[in-house]
């Protein structure tokens, strides 16, 4: 069977370049919570994932959701066995409305208010990968390489400084509210993760 996450690439990649040459289309379904509230459009928590803000933006979440995302979809098949596809499927778009609605409820009275892009979603399974393997390296422009959990650290920080400014409808509060989902989510569904990541980091030593 062809992988989830890469249908879910597919499907973003698809829905993205065609909206970029729609512009009906890309501002219904890009994330407006005063169109949310006013005209109850819920639809946006969830499409405003599959829109992106250039293809730098469309081609960095995608090329990072390949990679993080394809890892997730490993480590549920072995804890859940059969039920691994539908709750994979959960998470991300439970993760896109998650990782959103903090935004959403700020910015609800502002018509002129939007975002775009599965950010968010991409930070949970990021996040999630971490913490079942918070040693695995991971590499920025193939060359510096951190221990998964490190880098993780250096990402919030990054996205929690950078969430004060909406940067060309990107929404840097969704990574850090999408890291944090993806962290409770996957030690939820695996309990016993929440140890095992606290004793490979108590462990680890960089020489």
């Amino acid at each position: 069977m062809m992988s989830l996450n890469l249908i879910i690439i597919v499907l973003t990649l698809l829905i993205s370049i065609y909206a970029q040459n729609n512009t009906n289309l890309y501002v219904q379904l890009m994330m407006n919570p005063h169109e949310v509230m006013k005209r109850h459009q819920y639809w946006r928590l969830i499409t405003s994932g599959l829109v992106h803000d250039g293809y730098s933006h469309l081609g960095f979440n995608m090329f990072t959701l390949y990679f993080f995302g394809g890892a997730v979809e490993q480590y549920f098949g072995y804890i859940l066995g059969s039920n691994a596809a539908v709750v994979f499927v959960f998470f991300y778009l439970s993760a896109l409305v998650v990782s959103d609605f903090p935004g959403f409820l700020k910015n609800r009275n502002r018509p002129g208010y939007n975002t775009l892009g599965a950010s968010g979603a991409v930070s949970a399974m990021v996040f999630a990968s971490i913490i079942y393997a918070p040693l695995n390296k991971i590499c920025l422009f193939a060359v510096l390489c951190f221990p998964g959990f490190i880098l993780g650290v250096i990402f919030l920080i990054y996205s929690f400084t950078q969430g004060k400014n909406l940067s060309q409808n990107i929404n840097h509060e969704a990574h850090s509210y999408g890291a944090l989902y993806g962290i409770v989510f996957s030690i939820w569904i695996h309990p016993e993760s929440a140890a095992i990541f606290l004793e490979k980091i108590l462990s680890y030593s960089p020489f």
